[in-house]
């Protein structure tokens, strides 16, 4: 008899405290981290201004972009912790087969799947909630129009990879909504126009959809063997290791070349958002350089590691130079 069958699943926790500090604790809430600065540059660059100077070209209003922040800050972690628990309830028996995820929470049985529905229902409702906000708080009603819309999208993608090997660009564009989203909470849909900071905004999107794309590429070639032998779809699964890799840098490349962009069209973005964007250069070249050199081994600090410092230098810098 296998261990299988004489061996009970795990329980999970009786309190509700330590369900949703496991469920947090596997999701990694701190990788929050590749989405959240480019929110927060979005915002910047529809900061809410004095209509003193000409084009809303006064100073920022800092108190009401104070508590914009703090809004999108919720949104974007709420958001977040739905897209993930989608993933890990979606997944829990392909994770289940896959000795790389087996201990995931849900694989194992130490959280069900009514613990995922009701945090999920949490997140939904937290999340619709401080959107609707911005309405309540700014006459903004279009994130509580669109919160729905928007916690569909980036649900989407932990389904992609059932029948599409562009499941890497549907993940891209789940975080590349961030800077489009806190972009129309802070200044509304006007503030994506021709004529405002759109054309910066719409470019650092699709930056995020490359740079997100190309190291979710990179992510996915631990699970190479696993995906082909299931039939999942991905990049590696379909190219194999060498054409998945040039397909990784060809997306990072595009990444820097819509950054450049985005630093040309919005003249508020100067020398140190260039800064910036020579320093992620070099990050880049260096997390494919790592994975070249160490291949399979290197994969955790070119995931890691280096992306989370290029969306902190970006959106840092990005944002003082904004104001």
């Amino acid at each position: 008899m296998s261990d299988a069958a004489t061996t009970p699943a795990p329980s999970p926790p009786a309190r509700l405290s330590g369900r949703v500090f496991l469920a947090l604790s596997d999701i990694k809430l701190a990788h929050s981290v590749f989405a959240m600065p480019f929110a927060v540059l979005g915002a910047f660059l529809t900061a809410p201004r004095d209509p003193v100077g000409a084009g809303g070209g006064g100073q920022i209003l800092w108190g009401r972009l104070g508590l914009m922040l703090a809004l999108v800050v919720v949104c974007m972690v709420l958001a977040r912790t739905w897209a993930m628990l989608v993933n890990r309830l979606a997944d829990r028996e392909i994770d289940a087969a896959n000795p790389r995820t087996a201990r995931r929470a849900f694989a194992r049985g130490a959280l069900s799947p009514r613990d995922g529905a009701l945090m999920l229902a949490a997140c939904a409702l937290g999340f619709v909630a401080a959107a609707s906000l911005f309405g309540v708080l700014f006459q903004n009603w279009w994130p509580a129009f669109l919160a729905v819309p928007v916690l569909a999208w980036i649900g989407l993608y932990s389904y992609t990879k059932r029948f599409t090997w562009l499941c890497h660009v549907f993940l891209g564009g789940a975080l590349a909504a961030s800077p489009l989203a806190a972009a129309i909470a802070v200044g509304g849909p006007a503030s994506l126009a021709p004529d405002a900071s759109g054309p910066a905004v719409l470019a650092l999107a699709g930056m995020v959809l490359c740079w997100v794309a190309g190291f979710d590429v990179i992510y996915a070639l631990q699970d190479l063997d696993y995906d082909r032998e299931v039939g999942l779809n991905s990049v590696p699964a379909r190219f194999g290791w060498r054409g998945a890799v040039w397909v990784s840098r060809a997306l990072h490349a595009g990444a820097l070349a819509l950054l450049l962009l985005a630093w040309r069209v919005e003249p508020r973005l100067g020398g140190l958002f260039l800064g910036a964007v020579v320093i992620v250069a070099a990050l880049l070249l260096w997390e494919h350089a790592v994975l070249a050199r160490r291949g399979r081994a290197g994969i955790p600090m070119a995931f890691f590691t280096l992306n989370g410092v290029v969306s902190v230098v970006l959106g840092v810098l990005g944002s003082i130079d904004a104001v």
